[in-house]
């Protein structure tokens, strides 16, 4: 079901999006790093693109309703399947209209689509500690702090500590267990 009163709505990326998207990672280099490395090239973008080739990962443009305008990414990181029914979740705004409340609803727009339409019992976000506005939408939506996970991924030229952010599924249920383990 569609909400009609959000503000922001998820499109599939597609290899059609590349022009668009990497001039608003090269527009957005300043609010990124240190926290993140986005592709800014039509050939980083297309070898990034492969990742979501076997399905275990998702990407999606946050765009708004009304306009149309491209706000930020989202991704469904390592889908698991089995007993753990989880992933991980990126995402980054986009410079030119970052600080308006559009990750934190195209956050929990992907919240809802990982939990009913993809059947995920759990969501994890890594968050570098100094990163206080990713902390604050995780706060915001929900996640639960679990740890700190020392030198956890390598970005921007070294090995950087992330917090653990996790949310589970609202109602909790039973996987199948005949679901192929991914």
């Amino acid at each position: 079901m569609i909400d009609m009163l959000a503000r922001v709505e998820l499109h599939p990326l597609t290899l059609s999006d590349q022009d668009e998207f990497c001039a608003l990672v090269r527009a957005s280099s300043a609010l990124h790093r240190p926290w993140m490395q986005l592709p800014a090239t039509a050939e980083e973008f297309q070898a990034w693109m492969c990742r979501f080739d076997d399905g275990t990962n998702r990407g999606f443009l946050v765009r708004v309703r009304e306009t149309g305008a491209t706000v930020g990414m989202v991704n469904i990181n390592s889908i698991i399947r089995g007993r753990y029914q989880g992933a991980s979740l990126g995402y980054a705004a986009f410079a030119p209209s970052a600080g308006h409340g559009y990750m934190t609803e195209g956050v929990a727009a992907t919240l809802r689509h990982a939990f009913t339409d993809l059947r995920l019992h759990r969501l994890e976000a890594n968050v570098q500690p100094g990163n206080k506005a990713s902390l604050a939408l995780v706060q915001r939506l929900g996640f639960r702090y679990e740890g700190l996970s020392p030198a956890y991924l390598y970005i921007d030229g070294g090995w950087r500590d992330h917090e653990r952010w996790a949310i589970t599924a609202p109602s909790p249920w039973t996987p199948d267990p005949t679901l192929p383990e991914v």
